[in-house]
């Protein structure tokens, strides 16, 4: 059974820093492409970064390019994002989630086969 468990979340001040954990089981993710997605109330969900751990080619969304680094142990099956300068507009649900092949785009949800629980990351003074 393949499991995605998404933890790390938590309410920080703005400026402050999270890093979200995404631990595998029931698959390697040395063989796949792990995503990072986020939804917040009333919004659609967006995709945030992937990484394809096999060659660790790395893509972020504009939104956070600079601020957020993906990276990934493969030693421990699991899958970080470091947000550093949250802002409030980064307050959402963030999920990880895994594909083995990415057909078309790697911000499209569809292309990705195995989802987490999703972890709530709240930036507020």
């Amino acid at each position: 059974e393949v499991q995605l468990q998404a933890s790390g979340g938590g309410l920080v001040n703005p400026g402050g820093s999270l890093r979200l954990s995404c631990a595998a089981s029931g698959v390697t993710v040395a063989d796949y492409n792990i995503g990072w997605f986020r939804q917040a109330p009333g919004k659609e969900r967006e995709a945030v970064s992937c990484i394809a751990t096999s060659d660790g080619i790395t893509h972020y969304a504009d939104s956070v390019k600079g601020r957020f680094t993906i990276s990934s142990d493969n030693a421990k099956n699991t899958v970080y994002l470091q947000m550093n300068s949250l802002k409030p507009e980064d307050t959402a649900v963030y999920y990880c989630a895994a594909t083995r092949v990415v057909r078309s785009s790697w911000s499209d949800p569809q292309q990705y086969n195995y989802w987490g629980q999703g972890t709530q990351v709240t930036v507020s003074s």
